[in-house]
Parts: C-alpha cells; sequence; structure tokens
C-alpha cells in the first residue's frame, strides 16, 4: 500500500506550540554534498522539482563552494539555471566567501546563507581560520549581498559538541551568535553538526540565547540524528518558540568536515511529529515519501528515514 492510501497520525495538540513551522529543506544541498558518486545535475533538478510539488517552499538547493572542495557541487550554475520559478518557492544557497557570492549574485539569487562555527577546531578545519578570524571573511560577504538586497542566513556549527573539543560552552555560542546577528542575518540555524545534543542542552541555549535578546523568532534549528535524538531536541526547540526547522527529505546527508555526523532529521519524521501535533506545514506527506523513495532508488540504497519505510511498504 503505498503512502497515500495511508492514514495520518492522530492529531493531538499540544498547549505551548508554534501553529506553523517553516520546514528549510536541506536534502539537494546538505543531503547530496557528501555523495562519492556525482549525482547527474538532471537527478538533481528533478530532485528539487519534485520536493516543490510535494509543498515544500524553502529548499537549499546547493553551494558555490570551489569544485576542488566540494565535487559535487561542482554544477552549481547549471543545477540553477534548470530550475523553473516557482510562485513561493525560494531557493537558497550557500556562500563560503565573497567569489561565492559573484557567482551567486551573477545566478540570480536573493537568498544566500554563510556557514560558521562555534569552536576554533572546526573553524580551522571546515574554513581555514579561526573564530574571530573567520568574521574577516563574512563581513564583506553579507555587506555586500545586503546591498544588493539580498537576504542573508547565518549557520552555526557546532552549538552543542565538537568531536575534537568535546562540550561546548553556552556563552561561546552567544557570543557567536551575536556576532552573527549583527553582520545583518536575518536568521541564524543552530546547529547540532554531530548529533549528541538532548534537550535540556536545548533549552538551556535558546534560553541563553533569549536572556542575551536573542529570540526564538530569528533562530532556527538544525540537527542530525546520530544518537537518535533529532526529533526530541526540535520539539524542545518547539516549546521554546522557534518555528523554522532545517530538515532533510528523506534523512539524507550528514557533514564532510566531521566524519562522527551521520544523517539530518528527516523531513518525514518532522511531518509525522508535526501532523500529529496539529501544527501546520503545508508539505503533503504522501507527494514527500515517494520523493524520497524515488531519489534513494537514484542514490542505490534505502532512505534512513522511519517514516518514508513505514509509508513506503
Amino acid at each position: 500500500m503505498g503512502a497515500r492510501e495511508l492514514g495520518l497520525p492522530e492529531t493531538v495538540p499540544s498547549a505551548g506550540l508554534p501553529g506553523r513551522v517553516t520546514i528549510w529543506e536541506v536534502g539537494a544541498r546538505d543531503g547530496l554534498q557528501n555523495e562519492q558518486t556525482v549525482v547527474p545535475v538532471e537527478v538533481k533538478a528533478e530532485f528539487l522539482d519534485r520536493l516543490a510539488d510535494a509543498g515544500l517552499t524553502v529548499l537549499e538547493a546547493t553551494s558555490f563552494v570551489s569544485p576542488k572542495w566540494v565535487p559535487q557541487l561542482a554544477d552549481a550554475e547549471e543545477l540553477l539555471a534548470r530550475l523553473k520559478p516557482r510562485e513561493g518557492v525560494k531557493y537558497p544557497v550557500l556562500v563560503p566567501n565573497e567569489r561565492g557570492l559573484e557567482r551567486a549574485l551573477a545566478a540570480g539569487r536573493t537568498d544566500i546563507a554563510i556557514f560558521a562555527s562555534a569552536t576554533e577546531t572546526f573553524a580551522h578545519r571546515n574554513l581555514n581560520s579561526t573564530v574571530d578570524g573567520q568574521f574577516e571573511r563574512f563581513e564583506p560577504v553579507v555587506a555586500r549581498a545586503l546591498d544588493a538586497g539580498v537576504r542573508v542566513r547565518g549557520y552555526l556549527s557546532m552549538c552543542f559538541g565538537d568531536p575534537w573539543e568535546g562540550a561546548v560552552d553556552v556563552d561561546r555560542v552567544v557570543r557567536v551568535s551575536k556576532r552573527l546577528l549583527a553582520l545583518g542575518c536575518f536568521q541564524l540555524s543552530l546547529g547540532d553538526t554531530i548529533g549528541v545534543a538532548t534537550p535540556g542542552q536545548v533549552e538551556r541555549l535558546l534560553g541563553a540565547l533569549g536572556d542575551a535578546g536573542i529570540g526564538p523568532g530569528s533562530l532556527a534549528v538544525h540537527f542530525h540524528d546520530t544518537y537518535g535524538q533529532a526529533l526530541s531536541n526540535t520539539l524542545a526547540a518547539l516549546r521554546q518558540g522557534v518555528s523554522t526547522v532545517d530538515s532533510s527529505a528523506g534523512g539524507l546527508g550528514g557533514c564532510p568536515y566531521a566524519e562522527s555526523a551521520t544523517g539530518n532529521l528527516a523531513t518525514e519524521d518532522l511531518i509525522w511529529m508535526l501532523d500529529g501535533l496539529g501544527i501546520e506545514h503545508g508539505v503533503d506527506l504522501g507527494a514527500l515519501v515517494e520523493t524520497s523513495v524515488w531519489i534513494a532508488g537514484r542514490l542505490g540504497r534505502p532512505s534512513p528515514s522511519r517514516v518514508v519505510r513505514a509509508l513506503a511498504k
């Protein structure tokens, strides 16, 4: 029986949660960037089209990183040229530096993201920089983007744990968060890059950010599911007022610079929980499951999403 014939979970609302959640879908970028075999550009384009058809309205499409570092994303310009503009659908791209911004602007992008680290070791390994030094790279990028009328999102990695440094000090995360928002980022996505966080840590960090004047309206969360905590951490964030959640169709993805990082929170698993809580999101779960089964077939392995496996039987 296909996903469309199966029922949704019983809806039992819970107090203190947002009425609607924006899903920031990262499957096409974060989900595919680690694939060892290059995925054909036409497959990537169809993947994005299918995700949009399913009702997702924020689709992180690609990154203008050097092909030398991430060969999978060498086709960024060609991929974006294949996408048909859709009313109400955004295709943000990741931009690592000024050269990446120039490419994004030439491709007509209106939404970009920069990628920062809360820890020194990851900043060195991922950005060949320091925590302070990374801002010297970001400042001209954000300034030029804002001058061009482009919205800038900030990703902050290693907010809860670092594979080389261990637990990450909350005050450090707050300091870096404040600096990213001060640059002009409209939103900050807090990343549990290696998936070690638990709900108490999420509540503590969001509380500390709130005390520092950073409310949930300018925050998103990005959880990896290494220890099976992504959904529980997401619920903890929702209870603190966060209403934007990053996830990846079928649970694809990881982090090329942190070997212990496994897949992102699966969008289907997130939607099943949101449906059960009566939280609006605008996505057709059946169509999304079919899309994840389709892309899993192209990648030659089953989807790790529990909801995909349950509904695709």
